[in-house]
């Protein structure tokens, strides 16, 4: 079977994607996100519903992660889903990853999921970023953000 190549638009948001990382601009996401969004952590078991959790875990994240970088990446027979294998230290622990992104017809990210390899890594980003989040557990579980 032959894989469907990215369509303009999911081509266009993932452009946009990297370019968001580059600067932590994550208050910028919001255009390229499904209203339906939802982020998968590697170290949580629930997911995290919303625009506003998937930008504090990835804001915040960015500012865990030292000497992050993307190598390669793979697109799914159907065109919708991306791959982005990444490495990064956290707390002096060297990790792999992926970023896995499920994209809606219109291009918008409906699924970002995270996986991390060895679990000396996956420990140290768990640590890092429960002590960071802590005080923001009701935004990730899904409730409206204080106005």
């Amino acid at each position: 079977m032959q894989a469907k190549p990215l369509s303009d638009a999911a081509q266009r948001t993932l452009a946009a994607w990297h370019k968001i990382l580059e600067r932590n601009a994550m208050e910028e996401l919001d255009p390229l996100l499904s209203d339906k969004i939802v982020f998968r952590s590697p170290v949580a078991h629930t997911p995290y519903p919303g625009r506003a959790a998937i930008k504090l875990v990835l804001k915040t994240v960015n500012t865990v992660f030292q000497d992050f970088r993307y190598h390669r990446s793979f697109v799914s027979e159907d065109g919708r889903s991306i791959v982005l294998e990444f490495s990064a230290n956290v707390a002096g622990k060297a990790l792999k990853g992926i970023d896995m992104l499920r994209l809606d017809e219109a291009g918008l990210i409906e699924e970002f999921e995270v996986m991390v390899r060895p679990m000396s890594g996956l420990q140290a980003l768990g640590a890092e970023m429960g002590a960071r989040l802590a005080q923001y557990k009701d935004l990730l579980a899904g409730a409206a953000p204080a106005a």
